[in-house]
């Protein structure tokens, strides 16, 4: 297990190559939550995300014959950028292994900054069994995403910036994936100030640490798809539980709409692009996940990866969250200038229709009538509540499609 030394060790040693990220009071989130966050703005590292912390470290700890023989590593991106750069910097040479699944943006960065990219498997753990088979045949060094005592301790040096920066801090709030993140973090915070609350954060699909501590021991859950790809991980490492049981005092989970809600609200309110995993700590902030008021918060936004055409399907759920994009099936007579009168109704009350479709065979509709799925931009759940009494009042049966 790792000692705050060791993370001590690893700021000294990667300090000059990494960016100080700044942390900053939001006030948007402030007001949203009753407490003071502080974002961590960790989504504007060289390569978008806190892994070249840990990656870094491990590189700077490998012997000669280990820096010759070159490194190899599995990654749905994060990691895997971290480590590309940081290897090419330093004329190492870097074979990452990847989900056939992982976005294009991370694939594409990874080759860029020098690595060969090997896309295997459905999932990570696919991957990384492969990365482990070629690092043994090719007698490359294996580093472990987040289950290698260098790589979390070089994530822990966040810890000892966010208190350099804030040590007023009174809780952090922390995705985690396999626990490197949070491992590190938890163990410099606690380490030196164990007033501070740690809490971590995981997707309700994927909650691989919350069950391992539940059950005492890692567990490996079934497959789950969830846009916070950088956490999807279904085995908590056998390394990290036991910094989670030692420093973490809670874990939440979030679900697939908070996590897009959070994204865009970032995009929206603070100009601040995160990925679905850069975005969990705030989802389960905004969503009262965690019970603190008047409280000052540090909260991670550990990563802004994003896939554009990812992101263009989350600021979609997002709206839908918000209820700033509702759907509509109203039942009505099939005769000319029937939607006409539907639309004035809309039309009166400032609704934005962007897409419609009518059905007269399904849905139970009577002969005669018809339904149709009406698309609108609202102003929120007010405004939708607004359109639906006067739809009600116009005399027009109706149901929210979800």
């Amino acid at each position: 297990m790792i000692t705050l030394e060791n993370v001590n060790a690893a700021l000294e040693r990667i300090r000059q190559s990494i960016y100080l990220s700044p942390c900053t009071l939001s006030d948007t989130f402030s007001q949203l939550t009753g407490n003071s966050i502080y974002l961590k703005l960790e989504n504007l590292q060289r390569t978008g995300a806190f892994k070249e912390r840990g990656a870094l470290n491990k590189l700077l700890t490998l012997t000669p014959e280990e820096h010759a023989r070159g490194v190899i590593a599995a990654s749905a991106g994060n990691h895997a950028q971290g480590l590309a750069y940081h290897a090419g910097r330093r004329g190492i040479r870097a074979q990452i292994c990847m989900p056939l699944t992982t976005p294009l943006i991370k694939v594409s960065a990874t080759k860029a900054y020098g690595a060969e990219v090997v896309l295997y498997g459905t999932n990570y753990d696919e991957a990384c069994e492969e990365a482990v088979r070629r690092g043994e045949q090719q007698h490359m060094t294996f580093i472990h995403p987040f289950d290698d005592d260098a790589v979390i301790a070089g994530q822990g040096t966040l810890g000892l910036e966010l208190l350099q920066q804030h040590p007023e801090i009174e809780a952090v709030v922390v995705p985690i994936g396999g626990g490197g993140l949070i491992g590190g973090v938890g163990c410099a915070i606690k380490e030196t100030n164990p007033k501070v609350q740690v809490v971590g954060v995981q997707t309700s699909r994927l909650p691989s640490m919350k069950v391992a501590v539940a059950e005492g021991k890692p567990v490996t859950l079934a497959p789950a798809a969830t846009i916070a790809d950088g956490i999807a991980v279904r085995r908590a490492g056998d390394r990290t539980l036991p910094l989670v049981q030692k420093y973490v005092d809670e874990i939440v989970t979030v679900n697939e709409e908070e996590i897009a809600n959070a994204v865009l609200l970032l995009l929206e309110r603070e100009k601040m692009l995160a990925e679905g995993a850069g975005a969990a700590a705030i989802a389960a902030v905004i969503n009262h996940k965690i019970k603190m008021s008047g409280k000052k918060v540090a909260v991670l936004v550990c990563g802004g990866n994003m896939d554009v055409t990812l992101l263009s399907r989350i600021i979609e759920r997002g709206l839908v969250k918000d209820g700033r994009l509702v759907r509509l099936r109203v039942h009505l007579p099939d005769y000319p200038g029937a939607l006409h009168k539907v639309t004035g109704i809309l039309a009166n009350h400032r609704a934005n229709i962007v897409e419609t479709s009518y059905d007269r065979a399904y849905y139970g509709v009577n002969l005669g009538d018809t339904a149709i799925d009406i698309t609108m931009e609202t102003r929120g759940p007010d405004h939708i509540a607004e359109l639906l009494s006067a739809l009600e009042a116009g005399g027009y049966a109706h149901e929210r499609v979800l």
